[in-house]
């Protein structure tokens, strides 16, 4: 006990972000990148997601066009995350295997067996991911899910466009504050405030609050 006490500091040091790092994940000024990248990779998963939903694209050039069948309404629910699953599964042989031995395991044992029920959670997924960049609502958690989804896909041995899509999401979670404030992140956020600061609203409110009258000594 005396030696980690020894080691824990009685008093924390922060150290100030650089003003390159506020002034691009902290600043309002700045806020307009972001919604250039929110909507671009928004985009990108609710075209994604519509695809699996419906079987049809949205995207821009190949509107309307026939992408296979949807992934839910189908006779048979988890097909085709089956045979996405098992591609992966293959992978994981030869001299140098495009997926690790351990993600094969999961996939074998835990994503296989309930393909149809993912299924569901994939696809509507994906939408929602898509819809919250987009709209700017809870951007960062949003993006945090959308990369969740990239390094699955990628440790799948899919490339495509996650590498690209899945760096740009962990730089709007870093600018989580201002990333959404071109959207509904700019008033909802100073209404959820944060697990740490509380309500925002609400303590502005104190700080805004009169203070109480100094007693007069006489």
């Amino acid at each position: 006990m005396s030696i980690m006490k020894n080691v824990q500091s009685r008093s924390a040091t922060q150290v100030p972000e650089p003003p390159i790092a506020r002034f691009l994940f902290a600043d309002t000024r700045i806020a307009w990148l972001w919604l250039i990248v929110r909507l671009y990779v928004g985009w990108q998963w609710l075209v994604a997601g519509i695809e699996k939903l419906t079987g049809y694209s949205i995207d821009i050039g190949s509107f309307g066009q026939h992408t296979g069948n949807s992934w839910i309404f189908t006779s048979h629910p988890g097909a085709a995350l089956s045979g996405f699953l098992q591609g992966a599964l293959a992978q994981t042989t030869g001299a140098h295997p495009a997926v690790q031995g351990w993600y094969g395991w999961f996939v074998q044992h835990i994503a296989l067996p309930i393909a149809p029920g993912l299924s569901y959670a994939v696809t509507f997924g994906e939408i929602l991911v898509g819809l919250g960049l987009i709209l700017g609502v809870l951007t960062g958690i949003a993006a945090f899910f959308g990369l969740f989804m990239n390094m699955n896909y990628l440790l799948a041995g899919t490339v495509s466009i996650n590498p690209i899509i899945g760096a740009l999401a962990l730089f709007i979670m870093l600018a989580w504050r201002v990333a959404g404030y071109y959207g509904i992140d700019r008033w909802l956020l100073p209404l959820l405030g944060t697990p740490w600061t509380g309500t925002l609203t609400r303590e502005t409110k104190t700080k805004n609050a009169a203070p109480p009258p100094v007693p007069v000594v006489r």
